[in-house]
């Protein structure tokens, strides 16, 4: 004799997505809650002279990243595959492995287009925009009126 037993989870491969009203109480897409983790976390630092950009991209070299600025935006994109082959009595296993990210940011006019510079060091991408010389003076100081 069989028995059917009615399951209210309509992707039993993943249980977490149904259990206790998780999926409307989600917010998603949301990178680091695993559902879309595939855009790099970004930092966005302001200070008097430049702004500064990281990126948290660990496993990757230098050579992964595509950077460039198309229509006032700064693009920044990879593309990584890798492919493994172990062989053995009786076996062969081959892996692949593909990643791709892309993030653009639209760089405001007090951005030195000419002279943004990036690094790659410990797993973050560092990229350096620095201010035109204008754009320094207007932000020595400035005092805001109450209304």
């Amino acid at each position: 004799m069989t028995q059917l037993v009615k399951s209210s989870r309509l992707f039993p491969e993943i249980p977490w997505l149904m259990d206790d009203d998780n999926f409307f109480n989600m917010d998603f897409p949301r990178p680091g809650n695993g559902w879309m983790n595939k855009v790099p976390a970004a930092n966005v630092k302001e200070n008097e002279n430049e702004y500064i950009i990281d990126l948290a991209v660990p496993g990757m070299s230098k050579e992964d990243f595509q950077i460039n600025i198309e229509h006032g935006a700064l693009c920044i994109s990879s593309e990584k595959e890798q492919e493994s082959e172990d062989k053995g009595e009786g076996y062969t296993r081959k892996e692949f492995n593909y990643s791709s990210f892309s993030r653009s940011f639209m760089l405001p006019e007090s951005v030195n287009q000419e002279n943004i510079a990036a690094k790659y060091e410990n797993g973050v991408l560092v990229l350096t925009l620095p201010k035109k010389e204008e754009a320094k003076k207007d932000m020595a100081k400035k005092e805001i009126k109450v209304g």
